[in-house]
């Protein structure tokens, strides 16, 4: 496998050609495979993607189904969501130098892929579920587009065009790996459901980051920040298993273990509470929105925001549904309080 690069080179068949082992009859439809939809005068991917996304799948599974005999269906569906996911397809074509030759007229698409290809370098292992930063969904659709424009100039043999692309999918994600890395946000759910908890992950906004927040039965577990809101979620249902980890006993259910916060997630009179806080820290008063409202006039339900402005930045909480604005209110300035409690802000 060549070093993988950081800069863009033009188009050249023969070296995607080269990459992957496969002289195409047709080089048109390598071609095209690369072509984002921005590139002005020629046909784009899209078709080829389209093609590509659920033979790429069916081809994975029907290697799963052979390779795994003792597996049932949910975990080899596992198996295949994580082998054609946009991380690893991304990872895919950063570690083949793919993005290198594609096609586009779009700066800010470009920016994006590099920012990928550098944060790529610094992982050690595969990585199964997100990385430092969201892999570009342009990187992953040219993986498929180029299995699709195999497929087609095969004269669509499933079984030659699994020969031709197994090599580039190396290394396939296998049980033993998902074991080691877990889906994050899945495994939270699982752990919490078997003990009787429920999970909620609040996202909000400080400024031009995302902040995602775990709360298990209304008690704050954990929380994280990023540039994308998946990567935040995923960060922080990755500090929340750690948290809990550390504190609770595996032969023991999720019992106490956020101590210092009551039962009682929602905190009383509390958009007066953020109200008074806001004021003792000279920041602009609470401002609530109505973000949905649904149902029949005699069973409305109401979903409100609440925005406070202050000197680092404007932070953004949406509450849970409630049957009146007023209730609606008190739980997004509930939220908001503890965001900025966990956040060192109080």
């Amino acid at each position: 496998m060549p070093p993988i690069s950081t800069t863009t080179t033009s188009y050249d068949s023969s070296s995607i050609e080269k990459i992957i082992g496969y002289t195409f009859k047709n080089k048109k439809l390598v071609e095209d495979s690369m072509t984002h939809s921005s590139f002005p005068g020629s046909v784009s991917y899209e078709r080829l993607e389209f093609l590509g996304d659920p033979i790429l799948g069916h081809a994975i599974s029907n290697h799963l189904f052979l390779a795994y005999p003792n597996l049932q269906p949910a975990q080899l569906s596992l198996l295949r969501a994580a082998n054609v996911s946009t991380e690893k397809l991304a990872r895919v074509a950063v570690r083949h130098n793919l993005h290198r030759f594609l096609r586009h007229n779009s700066p800010p698409l470009i920016i994006k892929v590099k920012e990928f290809v550098e944060a790529v370098l610094q992982e050690d292992d595969p990585v199964c579920y997100g990385g430092m930063v969201k892999a570009p969904k342009v990187l992953a659709d040219i993986v498929e587009s180029l299995a699709a424009a195999i497929y087609v100039d095969v004269d669509f043999d499933l079984k030659r065009l699994w020969v031709i692309v197994r090599g580039l999918l190396e290394p396939i994600i296998t049980p033993g790996d998902l074991v080691q890395q877990p889906q994050p946000v899945t495994l939270l759910f699982e752990v919490c459901q078997k003990n009787g908890k429920q999970v909620d992950i609040k996202h909000w906004r400080n400024g031009a980051k995302s902040v995602a927040s775990v709360h298990v039965d209304g008690h704050f577990v954990a929380s994280a920040s990023a540039d994308q809101k998946d990567i935040a979620r995923l960060d922080a249902a990755k500090a929340a298993l750690h948290k809990l980890s550390n504190l609770v006993p595996t032969s023991t259910s999720l019992l106490d273990f956020c101590p210092g916060i009551d039962g009682n997630f929602e905190i009383d009179a509390a958009k007066q509470v953020l109200h008074e806080l806001c004021g003792k820290k000279k920041w602009s008063k609470p401002e609530y929105f109505i973000e949905n409202d649904a149902g029949p006039p005699h069973e409305k339900k109401f979903v409100c925001s609440v925005k406070i402005a202050t000197e680092e930045g404007r932070f953004e909480m949406t509450g849970d549904e409630k049957s009146r604005v007023k209730d609606a209110e008190n739980s997004a300035a509930s939220l908001m309080i503890r965001a900025l409690q966990e956040s060192n802000y109080l």
